[in-house]
């Protein structure tokens, strides 16, 4: 028998696997890019003491970029679902948790026209939140971007994406674009008044602690509102190291058409400078990384009337505790000698 019968030919296929690679080698590589280049979104995450004029300044801010000709989407991310109401002329959006709930129940799809909507240009959406006392609101935010996730947010074509969301929350929902690097930089609104700084503190604690963890999210600037001149939040950018982006008049004429559901930063009216201006801040402002200030040094930018400076914690007694004088019953407890 010839040994060499029913012997695979070695040769062949290294001699075919050869010309493969001579060929691929042969091949001109692709021509470079010459058209224009894609934007990259920009994703900005708004906090804030609740009231103190978050969804304002958003709903301004994103109307004025869209009437500067740029793509703009505005994402509420407070339970409150409040965000998109004045860009609405007071008008509710269809939540995208309630949405989902209700299409889940019908064995539908939730599709983008169930939950985003659009006014002049700004397109804009609403997470919701659960019923009060009946959930989480950060757990509902998570939910909220997980559904985001589905239906192709990170192939939205988008100049700006702005996201409102509620400071003076602490837990984990809230902080998920600082934590998880979902945003580039964060805008904290303010007022001249202690419980909103004191917010904007915790935000910059929060982005300095996931700095320290390797994270890239910083702080652009602080927008103070309704801002009556007295000088504390300038006073508290300056000493966490941010810029102020906009400083917002506390105007009787903003503060009528704002509860009126009107937009005022639109071209052409009397505060249409400041949120030229606005846009243009947060367009390109760098982020920061911010030095969070300790709760004694907060309230140093305060005048000691203001926040009750000199006044001497006095330790409370059992006596005290109990409104009577304490009886002093013998102990039952074994002591050892040499113990």
């Amino acid at each position: 028998m010839n040994a060499s019968v029913g012997k695979p030919n070695s040769a062949q296929p290294q001699a075919s696997m050869q010309d493969a690679l001579r060929a691929e080698a042969a091949q001109e590589p692709d021509a470079p890019h010459t058209g224009p280049v894609k934007r990259e979104t920009q994703i900005i995450a708004i906090y804030g003491k609740g009231g103190i004029g978050k969804s304002f300044t958003l709903a301004n801010l994103s109307y004025m970029m869209a009437q500067q000709g740029k793509r703009v989407l505005l994402i509420g991310c407070d339970p409150k679902s409040d965000t998109t109401s004045l860009l609405f002329g007071g008008r509710a959006c269809p939540t995208i948790i309630e949405t989902s709930s209700k299409k889940k129940l019908a064995g539908e799809a939730v599709q983008i026209g169930d939950v985003c909507f659009k006014r002049d240009g700004v397109y804009a959406m609403e997470l919701g939140g659960p019923e009060v006392g009946r959930g989480c609101g950060g757990r509902g935010i998570i939910h909220g971007f997980e559904l985001l996730e589905k239906l192709g947010f990170h192939q939205w074509d988008f100049d700006y994406v702005l996201l409102d969301f509620l400071g003076d929350v602490v837990c984990g929902g809230f902080g998920l674009p600082i934590a998880r690097d979902m945003c580039q930089k964060v805008i904290v609104v303010g007022s001249n008044d202690l419980q909103s700084l004191y917010v904007a503190n915790n935000v910059c604690s929060a982005v300095d602690y996931f700095r320290r963890l390797g994270g890239n999210v910083g702080v652009a600037g602080l927008v103070i509102n309704k801002d009556d001149g007295t000088g504390e939040a300038q006073a508290f950018a300056e000493a966490v190291g941010i810029p102020v982006l906009s400083a917002i008049p506390a105007d009787d004429d903003i503060r009528r058409k704002s509860a009126n559901y009107e937009i005022v930063g639109m071209p052409g009216s009397p505060w249409a400078s400041v949120f030229e201006t606005l846009a243009e801040q947060v367009a390109t402002a760098p982020p920061v990384r911010p030095n969070p200030l300790t709760h004694e040094t907060l309230l140093g930018l305060f005048k000691g009337d203001a926040v009750g400076r000199g006044v001497v914690l006095n330790p409370a007694t059992m006596e005290d505790m109990c409104g009577s004088a304490l009886v002093e019953k013998p102990s039952l407890e074994v002591v050892y000698e040499g113990s």
